[in-house]
């Protein structure tokens, strides 16, 4: 890594575990003897609000947040949360993004509408980025609550970390009992990434 300075945004909807994932990528950055900081905003979670993590990376990181337009990655859970989160991907950045849809309350109470698979293509158009279906893959793993974790199966991939470092991130990061599935979550997600995942616009 050098004295590269690595910056990850982590978004998604309150309920899918995007501060989990945050925690885990912070410890990847640990368990590589990097100094690691991380911040944290709730916004209404507990109503299903965006929720996002800044996570950085380094041989020596003085502040915890970075300014939109410097993550090297945008890791979203949801769709239209990636949307809202691709100003702060740099030039030459990569978002990883679940196609998983969670209707804000806007759109469930008829006062908007969910963009068309078609919008959501032309506000990509221009990003490099990688569309994971990460709730189907979780189901086929055998848990749905692991989708978050199939994201950061297809992170590892993306940036080339072994399986080992990555386990041993889970299993500091969750309850042993939930540890067999998540990182069954974890290979699905690598799996989609060797298959499909490097054939990203």
């Amino acid at each position: 890594m050098g004295d590269l300075t690595r910056n990850f945004y982590v978004v998604g909807v309150g309920g899918q575990g995007t501060l989990l994932a945050a925690d885990v990528i912070a410890t990847l950055g640990m368990l590589q003897g990097l100094d690691v900081k991380k911040s944290e905003i709730h916004g209404m979670a507990q109503r299903g609000g965006s929720v996002s993590s800044q996570v950085r990376w380094g041989s020596q990181v003085f502040s915890p947040v970075f300014v939109a337009g410097e993550a090297d990655c945008v890791i979203a859970l949801e769709q239209l949360e990636a949307l809202r989160s691709l100003h702060w991907l740099k030039p030459g950045g990569i978002a990883l993004i679940s196609d998983y849809r969670i209707n804000p309350v806007a759109v469930t109470m008829g006062r908007a509408q969910y963009p068309s698979n078609d919008a959501v293509s032309g506000y990509l158009a221009d990003v490099h980025s990688i569309s994971v279906p990460a709730m189907q893959l979780a189901i086929q793993a055998g848990e749905s609550r692991t989708n978050n974790v199939v994201m950061l199966g297809v992170l590892a991939a993306q940036y080339g970390l072994n399986d080992a470092l990555i386990r041993q991130a889970l299993e500091l990061s969750v309850p042993e009992r939930f540890l067999e599935a998540n990182l069954r979550a974890l290979q699905a997600g690598r799996a989609y990434y060797q298959e499909r995942g490097q054939d990203a616009h």
